[in-house]
C-alpha cells in the first residue's frame, strides 16, 4: 500500500488553501500514492471565534470538501482528509474527518471525539468545547481492502480509543494533527509509537507544521510508524510531501509475536 502523507502550513483563507493541498494531491497520486492523507483543519486555520463561525460552510456547501470529492474521482485515488472545520448549527461547529473513495463518495465520517481545552502557560490557551460539538461515534472504514480507523488530533491520548478501533478491525490508524509546539516536542512521537505498539496497527499522521498567518505555530513531524512501533517515515518541520510503502503483511506477523489484542480482558477497580 503506498500511502502519502500531507504536511501544511493552513492559513486563515480556504480558497488558497485548498489549491495548495489539490496541488500536493496531485503530485501524490502522480508518485503512485493510492492513499493520500492530510492533517487537521487542512483548509482553515483561524483561531478567531467570528472569523471561523464567518468562514466555515455547511458540509453541502463546502468549497473543500467538493473540491476535494471530485478530485478523488479525477484521479482514482483514496483521499483522507484529516479534518475540515464544518457549520453543523449557526454557532457550532464540528472538527470532521472524511474518507473519500476512489468514485468520489464520502465512505465515512468522523467527528473529533475529545476536544482540547487546556491552559499552556505563556499566554497560550484553547477551548475547543467553546465552538466545537464532540463526536461519539467511532469509524473503522474499508479502503482498498485495508480496515482504516478514524482519529483527531487530542484523541491521541485517548488509548481506549484505539484499542477500540483495533478490536473493530482496523489495521492502519489515522491520527491529523495540529499539534502545538511545546506538547509536540514533548509528546508526539512517544504517544505515537505507543498506540502502533499497543494494537499491532500502522499509525499515519499527517500534521499541521510552522507559524500560521493566526500566530499559532504548530510542530509537524508528519509520521508514519508500523506496528512494531519503529518510524518508518518523519517529515520533519517543513511542509511537503511524505512518500511511505506499507508492507501490510507486517501487522499479522507482529501480532503473533505479540497477541496483546486476544487478550483483553473486563477487569474492574476495587473501592
Amino acid at each position: 500500500m503506498r500511502v502519502a502523507l500531507i504536511q501544511l502550513t493552513s492559513g486563515d483563507e480556504v480558497s488558497s488553501n485548498v489549491a495548495v493541498v489539490c496541488a500536493y494531491i496531485r503530485e501524490a497520486a502522480t508518485a503512485g500514492a493510492t492513499f493520500v492523507s492530510t492533517p487537521e483543519t487542512t483548509h482553515l486555520m483561524e483561531m478567531n471565534r467570528k472569523k471561523v463561525l464567518e468562514k466555515a460552510s455547511f458540509e453541502d456547501d463546502d468549497e473543500g470538501l467538493n473540491a476535494f470529492r471530485a478530485l478523488a474521482l479525477e484521479l482514482g485515488i483514496w483521499l483522507h482528509i484529516g479534518s475540515l472545520i464544518i457549520k453543523v448549527a449557526a454557532d457550532k461547529l464540528a472538527n470532521r474527518s472524511f474518507i473519500l473513495s476512489p468514485n468520489g463518495d464520502i465512505a465515512t465520517r468522523y467527528d473529533k471525539a475529545h476536544l482540547f481545552d487546556v491552559e499552556l502557560g505563556g499566554g497560550e490557551s484553547y477551548r475547543e468545547s467553546a465552538l466545537y460539538q464532540p463526536g461519539d461515534t467511532l469509524s473503522v472504514v474499508d479502503v482498498g481492502g485495508v480496515p482504516v480507523g478514524l482519529s483527531v488530533c487530542y484523541d491521541l491520548r485517548f488509548p481506549y480509543l484505539y484499542r477500540d478501533l483495533a478490536q473493530a478491525g482496523a489495521r492502519v490508524l489515522l491520527v491529523p494533527s495540529a499539534f502545538t509546539q511545546p506538547t509536540g516536542a514533548a509528546h508526539w512521537h512517544v504517544l505515537l509509537r505507543a498506540r502502533a505498539i499497543e494494537t499491532g496497527c500502522f499509525v499515519l499522521a499527517a500534521a499541521q507544521s510552522g507559524l500560521h498567518d493566526t500566530g499559532r505555530r504548530t510542530y509537524g513531524h508528519s509520521l508514519a510508524i508500523d506496528p512494531w512501533g519503529t518510524i518508518i517515515a518523519d517529515a520533519g518541520e517543513e511542509a511537503g510531501l511524505t512518500i511511505v510503502d506499507l508492507d501490510l503483511a507486517m501487522i499479522d506477523k507482529v501480532r503473533q509475536k505479540i497477541p496483546s489484542l486476544q487478550h483483553d480482558r473486563a477487569v474492574s477497580v476495587k473501592p
